[in-house]
């Protein structure tokens, strides 16, 4: 065909561009072990290098603990972070006005967080112990987990960290380990400390004196040991039938051993 074609030629057509991936921060969750920095993970360091914020929560007016177990790695309080609770002791764990208090102090942390990390900086929540073992940071994992990526660095928990330092092999052979808040009822400790081959009491404080009735009532007090500030300055170990008082802090708890098999 010598004359014009009757079809123009078209235009090339545009591709569309892929889009774009907003570029968020990741929520690291990191376990700061019991309290002496040098249990502190590789992972954890590194963590604690790079982080844009440092997260602790802690009472107000105070640095937390895992925050000054920090110390030995990073000292920049540019990138504190400080989450102060809004109740400790005050009130009772299952009073509806603590469970109303705590549930919005973690919205409006999540909140805040969120928006940080959605600006692309990564955050650092600082955890004593292990992160997912009773620890706080969980009630922000589970607000943010579904919208940010997620790093949970795990760390040596307190309860091991004690039991090292008390010199106390916890299990032996098929011993069974039951972990107990000392927050449980006077009847309900006395039940799972008879029904078990090991224990572990945690969150003693103002519990100490039921806790120490409970494994009188059990059968138990002449293997239970008490640890204070494990791995901490000012560690105690002693037999808990031999702690003359019932003054116990925060970071304190109960070790009772198994007697499992022996080879």
């Amino acid at each position: 065909m010598d004359g014009p074609s009757d079809f123009a030629t078209p235009e090339p057509a545009e591709i569309p561009s892929a889009p774009v991936a907003a570029v968020t921060g990741t929520l690291y969750g990191v376990g700061m072990g019991p309290g002496d920095p040098d249990y502190l993970t590789v992972r954890a360091v590194r963590v604690l290098e790079r982080a844009h914020h440092l997260v602790h929560f802690c009472k107000a007016g105070k640095r937390g603990n895992a925050r000054t177990i920090a110390d030995a790695v990073v000292q920049d309080p540019a990138r504190e972070w400080p989450l102060p609770y809004p109740y400790t002791t005050e009130l009772h764990p299952e009073d509806p006005a603590y469970v109303a208090a705590l549930a919005a102090f973690y919205d409006e942390a999540a909140g805040r967080l969120a928006e940080v990390l959605g600006a692309g900086r990564d955050v650092a929540i600082l955890s004593e112990g292990d992160p997912f073992f009773y620890g706080s940071f969980m009630h922000l994992w589970r607000r943010l987990k579904d919208r940010f990526p997620v790093e949970v660095v795990p760390g040596v928990t307190g309860m091991s960290g004690c039991w090292t330092r008390a010199n106390t092999p916890i299990t032996w052979g098929d011993d069974v380990l039951t972990v107990l808040p000392a927050t449980l009822p006077h009847a309900t400790l006395v039940a799972r400390l008879r029904t078990t081959d090991a224990a572990v009491v945690m969150k003693l404080g103002r519990h100490l004196p039921k806790v120490r009735a409970a494994l009188t009532e059990a059968g138990l007090i002449g293997r239970a040991v008490y640890v204070e500030r494990g791995t901490m300055a000012g560690e105690s170990v002693t037999p808990l039938n031999e702690k003359p008082d019932d003054r116990a802090p925060y970071f304190s708890m109960v070790l009772v051993p198994g007697e499992g098999r022996r080879p």
